[in-house]
This record gives C-alpha cells, structure tokens and sequence, in this order.
C-alpha cells in the first residue's frame, strides 16, 4: 500500500510540473509589436534547434494527442483562409485551442518531454504572436514561422 502512494505522489508531482513549465512558457508576461516587419519580431528564428537533441540519433516516441495535435496544427496553418487582421487572430486562437490539448493531455516523460518543452516554448510564442498581430505583412510571415515550426516537428519525433 505504502508503495502505491508513493508512486502515485511521484506520478502527480511530474504530472504537475509538466502543466506547470508549459502555463509558465504560455503566460510570458513579455509582449511584442509585429508592425514593423519580422526582423524586428522576436522568436521567428529556429534558435531553439540548437537545444533539441534526439535519442541516440533516432526521433523521440511522442504521445497520440502530440502527434494527432501537431498535424491538426499544419493542417490548419495549410488549409485556412487568411487575409484580413481578423482572419490571423482567428488562426491564431484556433491553433492555441490545439496546442493547449496537447498540453492538457501530456503524457511524455523523461528526455522525450524535456525536447518536447523544447519544441513548444517558441511555437507558444509565435502563436501567442498571431493572436495579438496588428499588421498583416507581419502575421503573414508570423503564419509562414509557424508553419516551417510545425514542419521540424517530424525531424525530432515520431
């Protein structure tokens, strides 16, 4: 008995952290302008890359609601209609819904889910970009960011 409460107490403090360093990367208290132009917009850059690593040069094993997730996310990006400030914001909190399932049902552990914290910080923060974007110009390229995000998933994780 007294084994099965500790492995649960475990089981809750690593599910806890999870949700936990995902709301904190979600709720960055930082803001950003997309008006004038993309060199100006940060996290449109791949340098989160640099910190991914694979398993022993194989793709990390991802959960279902990752992967059914991620391509949820790519065909949303491919398939929706956007010209208007409107129609990015729309994308962009329709991607969040998406990217906050994931989060809910997280169950990776270990070096899988280190790299998948890895994959996610940036792309929360582009899509919270897309969300709040004032300039079509900019969100044009904030969508095109997304995308080629999305794209890198599948070097890492299967």
């Amino acid at each position: 008995m007294k084994t099965k409460i500790i492995l649960f107490a475990i089981l809750s403090l690593g599910y806890i952290s999870c949700k936990q360093a995902i709301k904190e990367d979600a709720t960055s208290k930082e803001t950003y302008t997309t008006n004038e132009g993309t060199e100006k917009v940060p996290h449109l850059n791949n340098d989160w890359v640099a910190e991914m690593v694979l398993n022993n040069g194989r793709k990390w094993e991802a959960n279902l609601e990752t992967i059914y997730g991620v391509a949820a996310m790519s065909n949303l990006i491919k398939e929706t209609k956007t010209s208007s400030i409107e129609e990015y914001r729309n994308l962009g909190n329709t991607l969040n819904e998406v990217k906050n399932n994931i989060v809910k049902e997280c169950t990776m552990t270990g070096a899988s889910h280190d790299n998948l914290h890895v994959f996610l910080h940036p792309l929360i923060q582009k899509i919270e970009l897309l969300q709040k974007t004032d300039n079509t110009d900019a969100a044009a390229k904030i969508k095109e960011s997304i995308q080629g995000h999305l794209k890198s998933y599948y070097t890492y994780f299967d």
